[in-house]
């Protein structure tokens, strides 16, 4: 059973991993025996990242990544090909919020979420998966959705649209790229603390707000780790095209 999840041999990419669930993520991969490239537009900012998973045995790299810079994405992709070999698993992870009323949602602002949160998706996913492609060689893309993306909440318009888009894109990601033999899912996570929110949930608003969900408390990052592995790793041999929602039944709470 160990073996199902272990990720021995296998090359992952994660982005946005300078903080937050990236930065988590790029870790949990490492211990399951992945080779990490961890990319992030600021260098400097991965390199505490980069020591945490050498010490601990691992064996990783940073490379400077703009998702929504088409050359960044293909020089990182080089850069880690030169140093660990083809990346074959895929991890778009990077994201931005602007919390913002309907009303006041300006193009700028909108183009701006959509760019990182959408179409970056597509970008980075695209480029990996057609050098998987060309080298005749399967892989795992993992998408991170959330769960606006299948709910709704006031002041996230543009931030919820772009993330319903990812799961849709993920469907269609992964009806064309199964007889490839890269399988394509997501992950929607619900609400966890992080360097982001962390002050919002210390609020009494905040307080008030996790009284909400079900589970009543927020989500532990390791909480993602068993998803997370599951679609990165053998186990989900025969899952494509989903979404796993991973939210402490907040989709499911009465209202």
């Amino acid at each position: 059973m160990q073996n199902l999840f272990n990720l021995n041999g296998k090359i992952a990419l994660v982005t946005g991993a300078s903080s937050g669930l990236g930065n988590h993520f790029a870790k949990t991969l490492a211990k399951a025996g992945a080779k990490v490239v961890v990319a992030a537009r600021r260098r400097d900012k991965l390199d505490k990242l980069v020591q945490e998973i050498s010490d601990t045995g691992g064996e990783v790299i940073a490379v400077t990544m703009d998702v929504n810079d088409m050359d960044s994405i293909r020089n990182a992709y080089d850069e880690a090909e030169k140093h660990l070999g083809l990346v074959d698993i895929i991890l778009n992870n990077a994201g931005v919020a602007d919390s913002k009323a309907f009303l006041e949602i300006d193009e700028e602002s909108w183009d701006f979420t959509m760019d990182t949160n959408l179409k970056s998706v597509m970008r980075v996913a695209q480029e990996g998966c057609k050098r998987l492609v060309a080298a005749k060689r399967g892989g795992v893309v993992i998408n991170i959705s959330s769960l606006l993306g299948l709910a709704y909440q006031t002041l996230q318009t543009s931030y919820a649209t772009s993330k319903a888009g990812v799961i849709h894109m993920t469907r269609c990601m992964a009806s064309e790229m199964m007889r490839y033999g890269i399988r394509v899912n997501s992950i929607a996570p619900g609400y966890f603390k992080t360097e982001i929110n962390a002050d919002f949930f210390e609020t009494e608003r905040g307080q008030a707000y996790i009284k909400t969900i079900p589970a009543r408390r927020l989500g532990r990052l390791d909480e993602l780790d068993g998803p997370l592995l599951l679609l990165a790793s053998e186990a989900s041999s025969f899952v494509n095209g989903t979404t796993l929602v991973v939210d402490g039944g907040h989709m499911v709470k009465s209202f």
